[in-house]
């Protein structure tokens, strides 16, 4: 009976080439090129909601503080009188501030709030002025 035969040495591992793996690295960046820029507008853009979405809150307080306290028209709204209708513990609730730290104030019964200008200019290429809709820029 024959015995097999041994090999003194294995064949080596196939091990990737340099221009292999550079190449695997410029697919990965031109996938993360063509995605950044995505992601970035999309949280732009979810930043411009939650501002709209405070302003929308603020809007709403406002009214229901004037109605239960009978305020006129044109009557202001102190800051932590709003704030008395807005959920406890919410990120409005306890800064009076949107997203940037820009305090809302106080506010006119019967006109809408403002969108912060700093938030109006910082988000403008994604935000433009319709989409912000009733509410104006603040001065």
């Amino acid at each position: 009976m024959k015995q097999p035969v041994r090999l003194l040495h294995s064949p080596p591992a196939r091990a990737f080439t340099l221009v292999e793996i550079m190449i695997v690295i410029a697919i990965i960046a031109l996938l993360a090129a063509i995605a950044v820029p995505g992601f970035l507008r999309a949280r732009k853009r979810s930043q411009g909601v939650a501002i709209l979405t405070d302003l929308r809150l603020i809007d709403s307080a406002t009214d229901q503080y004037a109605l239960e306290y009978n305020r006129p028209g044109n009557a202001t709204v102190t800051t932590a009188a709003w704030k008395l209708y807005i959920k406890p513990g919410s990120r409005l609730y306890n800064t009076s501030a949107d997203i940037y730290g820009n305090s809302y104030g106080d506010q006119t019964v019967g006109l809408l709030p403002m969108v912060p200008s700093y938030a109006w200019d910082n988000l403008s290429d994604v935000c433009d002025s319709s989409f912000w809709s009733p509410y104006t820029r603040a001065p």
